[in-house]
C-alpha cells in the first residue's frame, strides 16, 4: 500500500472512530453526593443508552479534571465537549448569565422557570457567540436569609456582618445596610463562630450541607432568587454527530431539565425538613419584610438593567409579559 493510501485509510479509520464510538469528558463543579452531580450523570447514562453506547460522556465531578472558573472558556475552545457549570459564576462576561442573581425579582420556583423562559433565548444566543450549545438549565432552591437573632424588620439587619459570595449579594448587604463579608462555604461554620458574620444569604441546601443549625437560629423562606447550573456542549463536537445521535442528546437533555427541576424542589423540602427538624426556626417573612425586600430587589434590577442595555430591556420585558 502506497504511503498516501494509508494515510487515506488511517484518517478514514479515525473519522470512523471518532463519529462511531465516541467519548466525552464532561467536568463539573459539586460533588457526586449533589442533586445537580445525580441529574448529569443520570443524563450521561441516556445518551450512551439513546445512541446505543456510541457515544460516552464521562462525568468528573468535583472540580477534579478543571476548575469551575475556568469551566467555560474549556468547553468553548474544545479541550472537553461538555460541562457544568453556574451561569452566574460568569456574570462578569455579560450580564445576561448574571439575570437568575436579581434578588426578589423572580421569587419561587414557579416565578424562576418563568424568567428562565424568558432568559432562555438570549442565553442561547450568547452562549452560541461562544461556540456553545445550551442543552439544559436547572436551578437551584431559593436563596433565603440566615440570622442568629429573630428579625423585627429588615432594619435589623444595618450594620450586621452577612456572609456574601458574589458581587450581586455583596450588593444586596449594601442595600440593606449591612456589611458585606466574602466567605467560601467551608468556612461558613469558623464565620459564625468567631463573629466574621452574623447572617448571610443562601440556599436551604446549603444551609443543611454546613449543619447551620449549630450557629443560627432562625431562616427566613426569602426565595430571593433562583441560580442556575447550565449544561452546555461545544458547537462542533455536537455537529459531528450523527442526526440520531444529536437526537438522543437532545432528547436526554429535555428530560434531564425537567427532572432537575423537580429534584431542586425535593432538595429544598427536604433541607426545610431537616432545619425545623434540628431546632431551627423557618419563617416565611411577613408583608412589610417583603415589600422591604421587593423594594431593593427594583434597585438592583434598575443596575443590572443599566449594564445589560437592550438584552436586559428585552429580557424582563419577555419576563413581565408571561
Amino acid at each position: 500500500m502506497s504511503l498516501k493510501a494509508l494515510l487515506a485509510a488511517t484518517v478514514f479509520t479515525l473519522l470512523t472512530t471518532t463519529v462511531h464510538g465516541q467519548k466525552w469528558d464532561m467536568p463539573t463543579p459539586y460533588s457526586d453526593g449533589e442533586f445537580h452531580t445525580i441529574n448529569v450523570r443520570q443524563f450521561a447514562e441516556d445518551v450512551k443508552k439513546g445512541t446505543g453506547g456510541k457515544l460516552e460522556i464521562v462525568v468528573h465531578s468535583n472540580g477534579s479534571l478543571i476548575k469551575h472558573p475556568d469551566m467555560l472558556r474549556a468547553v468553548s475552545t474544545g479541550q472537553v465537549n461538555a460541562v457544568e457549570f453556574l451561569l452566574g459564576q460568569f456574570g462578569n462576561e455579560d450580564p445576561v448569565f448574571a439575570a437568575d442573581n436579581i434578588p426578589f425579582v423572580a421569587t419561587g420556583y414557579d416565578n424562576a422557570y418563568r424568567f428562565y423562559q424568558a432568559q432562555k433565548p438570549l442565553l442561547e444566543k450568547k452562549l452560541a457567540a461562544r461556540g456553545v450549545r445550551l442543552l439544559y438549565a436547572v436551578a437551584w432552591p431559593g436563596q433565603g436569609l440566615y440570622t442568629k437573632s429573630a428579625l423585627k424588620s429588615v432594619d435589623d439587619l444595618k450594620g450586621a456582618k452577612l456572609r456574601t459570595y458574589s458581587p450581586q449579594t455583596a450588593r444586596l448587604a449594601e442595600l440593606l445596610g449591612a456589611s458585606p463579608v466574602v466567605i467560601q462555604v467551608p468556612e461558613v461554620p469558623q464565620a459564625f463562630a468567631t463573629g466574621t458574620v452574623q447572617a448571610m444569604i443562601t440556599s436551604s441546601a446549603t444551609g443543611t450541607s454546613t449543619k447551620v443549625w449549630e450557629f443560627v437560629n432562625n431562616y427566613y423562606m426569602t426565595n430571593a432568587f433562583h441560580p442556575k447550573n447550565v449544561v452546555v456542549v461545544n458547537e462542533r463536537a455536537f455537529l459531528r454527530l450523527t442526526d440520531g445521535e444529536k437526537k438522543a442528546v437532545l432528547d436526554a437533555a429535555a428530560i434531564a431539565e425537567k427532572r432537575g427541576w423537580d429534584l431542586s424542589r425535593q432538595r429544598e423540602q427536604t433541607s426545610i425538613n431537616l432545619l425545623s427538624e434540628n431546632g431551627m426556626s423557618v419563617i416565611e417573612p411577613d408583608a412589610a419584610m417583603k415589600s422591604a425586600f421587593a423594594r431593593i430587589g427594583e434597585v438592583m434590577l434598575i443596575e443590572w438593567q443599566k449594564s445589560a442595555g437592550a438584552d436586559g430591556e428585552a429580557l424582563i420585558k419577555a419576563y413581565r409579559s408571561k
